[in-house]
């Protein structure tokens, strides 16, 4: 058996291994267009940062290794422009000889991965201008900041790649301003959640611009002049262009495979495409949300390793299906972790599912043993089925262990109360012997049972207007002086049974306090003192995050500003 792969990375090259692992027979080859067929894709910002020192290390395998420890001809620097579904053969393209010929095959996987958004726009091949993708983009950026000592930069997006760059370029005294379009950083989380992210970013000196659009680029000099649409231009010494991601698929279309959204590559669960023996893996494929069951696209290394290793167990005749993904990611942001599973609240409103949620402040590991840090989760469940549909954390130590343990319990259909049973390790080093997961189970009972009743940022402005409920800050004299929600008065969880007198009788009462605790025990004293009471979920840093995020994204700083 011939079996042709095309691109390498995460799927291409995890396929070709399992294929050998599974068939010492068959004849692989693996026909990648860059100089590199297996790299650290995840790890090319932080080489720019002299993070990574030795580009060496960048690299996975390399074509002698794979020939050394698997016998795979791999081909790099040669370009698949075609192939023929009908014939079996794919027409090849030596990028360094310039020669072109024909391969057959009896099975054929595609790998090529998504390539960077380039939008059509004047300026976007000038020499400052960079996009980050291969091996060949970064020595390309990391030769540009040897040589040249920039000390500013535009980043146009602010996603994974253009934060990641943000920290990196940052970190070497770069100041470095991000142009989104959106009005916050990292999709994937909600707004309130992305408020902790500009938080983090401002206080490292990183410029956020948001909802500004980025129309072209100008020569400037010994600069570059950043055009943004009816706003006054950027100078800087670079730029990156961290936009997106699109599925590189022009060779399947070409071929006559069945595409889907945003030209991808529509696969089964075998990764098996339109046209028979020929498979598809990787960023190019769209593939099935696995907490929605909606068509996605998610260019993430996991999913694509694991559909390459499906891929080659249907080819060998092992019974293997991709059940889809949820999409779990985790980021470093300077010394902050931000991690997702699932879906968010935003995604959860589109695809019109109603949801509960739950905001919690815990400690990274037990509070009286030294180094412990707060981290903020989101956690949201269906509100019919109490299903788990999706989490963030934003912290420091222990963030990777929950959203591991979270997206484990989603992948298993667990519910939002299923969490208070999961028996966690602990010592106070490590965790709490309540650990967040279970205190995240433990709010979800509470709230699907009725013992409590909660409220949320965006009602606070209603009920302030209302003037028919009572707001309630529980914390200490001294935190409710350095800051309060407006309108709310002060009366210390510790008084509360003493002074209760003071609140009044037939009016909702809405409480507050730092993380929601002390709230949701004032709460509960209320409540059988014949109040109606709704505790705000996830407190005053919560609040107080957002609120500030809201003023702040009105202010920007960035480099080199001047007229268009």
């Amino acid at each position: 058996m011939k079996i042709i792969i095309v691109g390498g990375v995460a799927g291409g090259a995890t396929a070709a291994a399992r294929l050998r692992r599974l068939n010492e027979n068959a004849q692989i080859i693996i026909f990648e267009r860059s100089g590199y067929i297996s790299y650290a894709n995840c790890g090319l910002p932080y080489y720019v940062g002299d993070v990574i020192k030795d580009k060496k290390e960048l690299t996975l395998q390399t074509p002698d290794s794979f020939w050394e420890r698997f016998r795979i001809d791999v081909r790099v620097r040669h370009e698949v422009t075609a192939i023929d579904p009908e014939k079996k053969t794919v027409t090849v393209h030596g990028l360094d000889s310039g020669k072109e010929y024909e391969e057959t095959f009896d099975k054929l996987i595609l790998s090529p991965g998504a390539r960077p958004v380039v939008p059509n726009m004047s300026g976007i091949d000038l020499d400052k201008v960079f996009t980050l993708r291969t091996v060949e983009d970064t020595l390309k950026i990391r030769k540009f900041v040897d040589e040249n000592h920039p000390k500013s930069a535009v980043i146009a997006g602010g996603g994974y790649i253009g934060i990641e760059m943000a920290e990196n370029l940052r970190e070497l005294g770069v100041d470095v301003t991000i142009v989104q379009r959106q009005d916050q950083l990292l999709s994937p989380l909600d707004g309130d959640m992305a408020s902790f992210v500009h938080a983090k970013m401002r206080s490292k000196g990183v410029h956020l611009k948001f909802d500004s659009s980025v129309v072209g680029f100008q020569d400037f000099g010994n600069q570059v002049k950043t055009l943004i649409q009816d706003e006054d231009a950027l100078v800087s010494d670079m730029v990156i262009l961290a936009i997106g991601v699109t599925p590189d698929t022009a060779l399947a279309k070409n071929a006559g495979l069945k595409l889907g959204i945003k030209g991808s590559i529509v696969v089964n669960e075998k990764m098996e495409t339109s046209a028979p023996d020929i498979y598809a893996v990787g960023d190019a494929v769209q593939v099935r949300h696995y907490v929605t069951g909606t068509d996605s696209l998610i260019s993430l290394a996991g999913p694509a390793n694991k559909q390459g290793r499906i891929a080659a167990d249907n080819i060998c005749g092992v019974e293997s299906t991709f059940p889809g993904s949820m999409g779990s990611s985790v980021i470093k942001i300077f010394d902050m972790t931000v991690a997702t599973t699932g879906i968010n609240e935003k995604t959860a409103a589109m695809d019109g599912i109603e949801i509960e949620k739950i905001v919690l402040s815990p400690a990274s590991h037990a509070s009286y043993y030294p180094g412990a840090n707060a981290m903020v989760m989101k956690v949201i469940c269906d509100k019919i089925t109490h299903k788990l549909l999706g989490a963030q954390i934003v912290g420091y130590d222990g963030v990777d262990k929950r959203i591991d343990v979270l997206a484990t319990a989603i992948h298993c259909k667990m519910s939002g109360p299923d969490l208070k049973e999961l028996d966690l390790a602990y010592a106070p080093p490590y965790s709490s012997a309540k650990d967040p997961v279970n205190m995240a189970g433990f709010m979800f009972e509470n709230l699907f049972s009725g013992i409590v009743k909660q409220f949320y940022y965006e009602d606070i402005p209603a009920l302030r207007d209302s003037g028919n409920v009572t707001l309630l800050d529980t914390r200490t004299p001294e935190e409710y002086s350095e800051g309060h929600a407006e309108g709310f008065i002060s009366i210390p969880l510790d008084e509360l049974r003493e002074r209760i007198e003071e609140i009044p009788v037939g009016k909702p009462i809405y409480v507050m306090c730092q993380s929601g605790l002390r709230s949701y025990i004032a709460c509960r004293i209320l409540t059988q003192n014949g109040f109606d009471c709704y505790n705000f979920s996830g407190g005053y840093s919560f609040y107080s995050s957002r609120m500030n995020d809201e003023i702040l994204a009105k202010e920007t700083y960035p480099c080199g500003m001047i007229k268009n």
